[in-house]
């Protein structure tokens, strides 16, 4: 409970790129310091259809009181999208750099942890990316989920 004191989850989604809204469907408690995994359902704000599931790592108080780094927590995340619903893809980018579907605050200052979405035309499919993005030290950790775009046979 005194972990929400330092970051609310609440707080940790208030960096939105877009309209996108994430909503808490799970929490796993992984040892006795109060530090979670949280998962989140998040719709995608530009296709209808689609919900991806993050799971990220959240600090508790006594992790923070033991090791410091007060308003940081480490930039890992899984991301898993999945058709939910009819596809209806809106206004979205189809460049190669894709769009920030969502941000949310990893650090008080210059760490966020983004998804982006990848229009991948040559294949039909939408690629999502879930990676960490701070002002000076890039990381590799990333996680990557598909989503196909086609209509079964009848």
């Amino acid at each position: 409970m005194f972990k929400y004191f330092l970051m609310p989850s609440s707080l940790v989604f208030s960096g939105f790129l877009s309209s996108a809204a994430a909503e808490e469907v799970g929490s796993v408690d992984v040892d006795w310091l109060g530090n979670d995994i949280i998962v989140e359902a998040l719709a995608d704000p530009e296709v209808k259809g689609v919900t991806c599931h993050i799971a990220y790592f959240e600090r508790g108080i006594i992790d923070r009181l033991q090791k410091g780094n007060w308003f940081e927590d480490p930039s890992n995340s899984s991301i898993s999208c999945r058709q939910t619903g009819t596809i209806e893809i809106g206004d979205i980018a189809r460049g190669d750099e894709g769009e920030d579907v969502f941000s949310e605050r990893r650090s008080i200052l210059f760490k966020t942890l983004r998804v982006k979405r990848i229009f991948d035309e040559a294949n039909n499919a939408l690629i999502y990316i879930s990676h960490a993005r701070d002002v000076q030290n890039g990381s590799a950790k990333m996680s990557m989920s598909t989503v196909p775009l086609y209509s079964p046979a009848n």
